[in-house]
């Protein structure tokens, strides 16, 4: 979904991982069988993928920028004077290309490996001597390679260099190292890296040279090479199926984009979303470093078998270590297809002395088991299916209304978007697909009449995406649901793998459009009444890509209403803005956010190590402030310090020997967990609660507007 690709390949074959004694790379029979395999793919951008772009001088440049940034992303090894050199094929990549030519991609690929090679080599020396870091020193560093320019001289470099080194000696510091141990760790850190470059081959540096054209055509698009392609499923998903959750890269840290509903890593309740993994065990004495490594052996190092224990180190929510790391335990299992099924939930909301009872149901991907579908087992999971079951179940319950909770869907399968919006909508089309010779198909359709009729809305985030966008806008287009939350993530296009000589190539080959002929694409879907998104909108969604197609429009399809909630918009978002204006874990929760921004925009990072202790003291500081007014605005005992509020917060540890033991805790600890999520969701989930107050807006506007309908009509009657 993110650019997970484009990063993965430079995490594979990034500068930070170069051998002492590697030779020059060099194309694999370059005048046939990588020769040949460039001009195939590039035949097929050229033929099948969506977006349409010509082979030119323009396309050139954009290949030279792209293929630089994948390799020096941060902007720490190259000089001027090494992309002066480069630009020389600034307007010849496109020519080279045609003719299957890959040699610019080997030269300027063992030019960073030299350089790099040179620099860790002159790190580890660094830190092998005496010199003693002065940190003390009032001096700050950008880490941030959007933001630096390209350094000069070698000298310059050197003490960018020295600086990364100092600014990883205090984040060691910060999470309890001692020096010495600290600098072994780097010194450890940096030859692990230069081991690992040592398996890297010319097929790995084909495969990066290749990407960074595919990158041009949207961020989709991808090239695997033989090897990765034997472990797509995990390059494609990102998932960690020991743990349960999804991965990315930053920097060069490994980073959790998502945990997955029903996973070990979700009922233990310990990780979280953008938490930084940064040494991974077998067992509490066996702990690797894993910062600079490339994802999949990450991957490979927390899977395991099931019932067997991983030890993860973790910084927590996209920390730069001024906290403490922590060390989570988590018993391995395997990540089912009925763990990441729909749950439900009753909730009972108080509206003006008025009692409601709302039923949630939590849709956290569109799946089908497919086999099962085939073989007719009557039994097949599949998401329509299980919300059906829900559906009807809470019809017995006798709720007033209904939250789809489709925060965090990441998508899945478009006929399972389909079946699902057809419990909600009288028959009619759900979604246009238009391909790359834009021919427009409506074929994915409602058939029956809607399961449910009454009154709904639909929470959406930013990490709702592909099928979730669908379901939400045909809800929306329908007039059928309120839509809820935040701008969501605008994946709007289909992808195909098809094979090659060698390798597989994924394109994209077509485009999504709501029955309003908008495009999910790019745009996502708008919420009618927002709120506030925990993930920024700079850094997580389609529109961050480079290179992602853009939004545009298709002519509407005719389609008959299900409903018209839009005029009780106006007077649902002013409640609704009154509402959270006072309500205090609302507004605790928006302050917290603003905080978290505010902190995310330092540009430079402090390289003295008190103030990034102060720094860090203060974040403890205005959290414990900020929960202690929450507290005090609900009439609610404060804590006297911030040591008292940070016991009282500590996430639950798990100090047991055997592993039967640590599993029994996790599952006692998730237990609880739910336990106390069901029983005050307006503290642990203020936008589910929030949520069920516009629903239960909606309920009496709806009835009070049938009533006043009723009451013109028995006029008219009598008249």
């Amino acid at each position: 979904m993110y650019r997970v690709i484009v990063i993965l390949l430079f995490t594979l074959f990034g500068p930070s991982s170069f051998a002492l004694d590697a030779k020059d790379l060099a194309p694999i029979k370059a005048q046939s069988e990588q020769t040949a395999l460039y001009r195939e793919i590039l035949d097929r951008l050229a033929t099948r993928h969506y977006r349409g772009q010509e082979i030119n001088d323009d396309l050139s440049k954009r290949y030279l920028a792209e293929y630089i940034e994948m390799l020096d992303p941060l902007k720490s090894y190259f000089l001027q004077s090494d992309i002066d050199n480069f630009n020389q094929w600034s307007t010849k990549l496109d020519d080279l290309a045609r003719r299957g030519d890959v040699e610019p991609g080997f030269i300027m690929f063992n030019r960073l490996r030299d350089i790099a090679l040179a620099q860790l080599k002159e790190n580890i020396a660094l830190l092998e001597s005496d010199y003693e870091f002065d940190l003390t020193q009032d001096e700050t560093i950008v880490i941030d390679g959007d933001e630096r320019t390209w350094m000069v001289t070698p000298e310059e470099r050197s003490d960018y260099w020295r600086k990364r080194l100092k600014d990883a000696m205090i984040r060691l510091l910060l999470n309890d190292k001692e020096p010495t141990k600290a600098r072994e760790l780097l010194i450890k850190r940096f030859n692990t890296q230069m081991t690992q470059m040592s398996q890297r081959d010319s097929q790995d540096v084909f495969q990066l040279y290749v990407n960074a054209l595919a990158a041009l055509y949207d961020p989709h698009t991808s090239y695997f090479s033989p090897r990765t392609t034997d472990n797509f499923q995990i390059n494609m998903s990102l998932s960690l199926e020991g743990i349960g959750a999804e991965l990315t890269t930053e920097d060069e840290y490994t980073k959790i984009s998502r945990i997955i509903p029903g996973g070990p890593a979700d009922l233990q309740g310990i990780l979280k979303a953008r938490d930084k993994i940064i040494s991974v065990g077998q067992s509490a004495n066996d702990m690797v470093d894993v910062i600079g490594w490339r994802l999949d052996d990450v991957v490979q190092l927390i899977r395991g078998d099931k019932d067997s224990t991983v030890w993860l180190e973790v910084l927590s929510g996209g920390s730069d270590s001024t906290d403490s790391s922590k060390i989570v335990t988590i018993v391995r299992d395997k990540v089912k297809l009925e763990d990441k099924s729909v749950q439900s939930k009753i909730i009972n909301v108080q509206q003006d002395g008025v009692d409601l009872t709302l039923g949630v149901i939590e849709i956290p991907a569109f799946y089908m088991d497919f086999e099962a579908y085939r073989q007719r087992d009557p039994n097949y999971k599949s998401t329509t299916r299980d919300v059906y079951k829900l559906l009807m179940e809470m019809r017995k319950e006798k709720v007033d209304g209904i939250v789809l909770d489709l925060r965090n869907n990441g998508g899945g399968s478009l006929h399972e978007a389909t079946m699902l919006t057809d419990l909600f909508i009288n028959p009619g089309p759900v979604v246009q697909i238009r391909n790359a010779y834009q021919q427009v198909s409506r074929d994915q359709r409602a058939t029956m009449p809607a399961a449910y009729n009454g009154p709904m809305v639909v929470l959406i985030n930013r990490l709702s995406a592909s099928a979730s966008e669908i379901f939400a806008g045909a809800l929306q287009d329908y007039g059928r649901a309120i839509i809820v939350g935040s701008q969501s993530f605008g994946k709007g296009t289909v992808q195909d793998v098809t094979g090659l000589t060698s390798g597989q190539l994924k394109l994209t080959i077509s485009k999504f459009y709501r029955v309003s002929g908008d495009s999910t694409q790019h745009r996502g879907v708008l919420p009618d009444i927002e709120l506030p998104s925990l993930f920024d909108k700079e850094e997580v969604g389609e529109s961050e890509q480079e290179n992602a197609l853009p939004w545009d429009s298709i002519h509407s399809v005719p389609f008959k209403p299900s409903g018209d909630v839009k005029p009780f918009i106006p007077t649902l978002t002013a409640r609704h803005l009154a509402r959270t204006a006072v309500d205090p874990d609302y507004v605790h929760m928006v302050r917290q956010l603003a905080l978290s921004e505010s902190w995310d925009a330092d540009k430079a990072i402090s390289l003295n190590i008190e103030k990034r202790r102060l720094r860090s003291a203060d974040w403890d500081n205005q959290l414990f402030l900020l929960e202690n007014d929450r507290r005090k605005q609900k009439k609610l005992d404060a804590y006297a310090d911030v040591k008292a509020w940070k016991s009282a917060n500590k996430d639950s540890e798990i100090d047991t020997d055997s592993e039967v033991d640590q599993a029994i805790a996790a599952a006692e600890a998730a237990e609880l967990k739910k336990a106390e999520d069901d029983k005050n969701i307006a503290e642990t989930d203020p936008m589910l609660q929030e949520t069920g107050y516009i629903l239960a807006d909606q309920i009496r506007l709806m009835n009070a507007a049938a009533a006043a309908t009723s009451i013109v009509q028995r006029s008219d009657l009598q008249n």
